[in-house]
């Protein structure tokens, strides 16, 4: 599902300058970028497409920086235009940032405020969120990026509206999308914004791509939260909330635990989250409901129990909110396409380093609760800075596990 505020009066209105055309798409490039996300926008904005419906756009490749550019694999790439070549464009897309630690060049941020003023639609895919947050132009805005670097966003800049839950926001003149393949969608989208649904259509159909996608992130998220969370005093409230996920309690249940009053506790935990704390609850929740079905013969109803669900009905409702899929039919299906061999073993306990053998534990040792809240949240939940860093890629889902039955195509 995607965020869409196209709507709103004050983004609607905005007029283009008369020196940008509104079918110029100008891709701002730094090095030490990811090519696959740098390469998006050039295939959906670059190639002449006309004979299969998909109106033609004119695209112009700049680079943000002084060159060559390098990037993934240490290919170096020269952009045959500068920042000044974005001044004709109607619409400019950031496909990516190097590193969300480090600061973009005030030069290229310039360029970006200057191109909004002047009526320029801005789009950051991926980590490109963090260049145009850093230009100051997400500040009250709704916007999302990889949900793996979303709390991050959130923490750094607070005047943003992080939702990790979606694969892409659309607030009007100013779009984000979530990781690599969200991209896709989000350019899509753009398509379709500009020239409809059946030009969309044409164009998913050259890349081989639905038109539209179901749902959002959450069946991508892994334990999301900040390395940094280790050493805030909120994670050991969010380390008792993990090993406790099989008993019944509830956000103020959490607040109580930290000593705060419930508005102070969810403006606490969206800053170190980027996520709600009643929606990252009901994430785990899910989350370990996934874990049970996949390796336990629990029934439906167990697992809701063991996940601290006050019902069946409740297991369902969220699974199929979050994952589009019953809980029996995300059994079936995983279980089918499992190897025989592994098959045999889906009954074994977990592992003592897994999530959900320290949910069946006794009492947990405070560090090694803090542990688990924070950087035994496995791989997913560390935040790779070094260049070129692959980022996960949202049509492959988690490694091992069957795409969902019924799982519809949609935006």
């Amino acid at each position: 599902m995607s965020h869409d505020s196209t709507a709103a009066p004050e983004t609607t209105a905005r007029k283009l300058s008369g020196r940008r055309r509104r079918e110029i798409v100008a891709v701002l490039l730094f090095s030490g970028g990811p090519i696959f996300e740098s390469s998006i926008p050039l295939s959906v904005f670059g190639i002449d497409r006309q004979d299969a419906g998909v109106p033609r756009y004119r695209l112009l490749v700049c680079a943000g920086e002084d060159g060559p550019l390098r990037t993934t694999g240490g290919l170096e790439l020269t952009a045959p235009h500068g920042l000044e070549a974005i001044g004709r464009a109607g619409t400019v897309v950031v496909p990516a940032w190097r590193s969300i630690t480090s600061p973009p060049p005030p030069e290229a941020l310039d360029a970006l405020r200057r191109a909004h003023e002047e009526g320029a639609r801005i789009v950051g895919l991926c980590t490109g969120a963090f260049v145009l947050a850093a230009a100051g132009l997400l500040d009250g805005r709704p916007a999302t990026t990889h949900w793996m670097y979303a709390p991050t966003l959130a923490k750094r800049y607070p005047s943003v509206h992080v939702d990790p839950r979606e694969l892409f926001v659309d607030d009007g003149d100013v779009l984000t999308s979530a990781g690599t393949a969200a991209g896709i969608d989000l350019c899509l989208h753009i398509v379709r914004t500009d020239h409809g649904n059946e030009a969309a259509g044409a164009l998913a159909r050259r890349l081989v791509v639905p038109p539209r996608r179901a749902g959002g992130q959450e069946r991508y998220l892994d334990r999301s939260l900040p390395e940094e969370i280790g050493a805030d005093p909120l994670a050991e409230v969010v380390a008792w909330a993990l090993e406790h996920l099989h008993e019944q309690f509830d956000v103020e249940t959490l607040a109580a635990r930290a000593y705060m009053s419930r508005r102070t506790f969810d403006r606490r935990f969206r800053s170190l989250t980027g996520s709600a704390p009643l929606q990252w609850l009901i994430t785990q929740r899910v989350l370990q409901a996934q874990r049970l079905l996949e390796t336990s013969d629990y029934s439906v109803d167990e697992v809701a129990g063991r996940c601290g669900f006050r019902s069946p009905v409740a297991l369902r409702g969220h699974f199929r909110r979050q994952l589009g899929s019953s809980p029996a039919a995300y059994r079936a299906a995983y279980r089918a396409r499992r190897p025989q061999g592994e098959r045999a073993l889906e009954s074994a306990p977990a592992s003592s380093h897994s999530m959900p053998a320290l949910v069946e534990a006794g009492p947990v040792p405070t560090q090694t609760r803090r542990t688990a809240a924070a950087s035994a949240l496995g791989p997913s939940a560390s935040v790779p800075t070094e260049p070129g860093k692959p980022h996960s890629d949202a049509y492959a889902g988690h490694a091992g596990r069957p795409p969902l039955p019924g799982q519809r195509s949609a935006p």
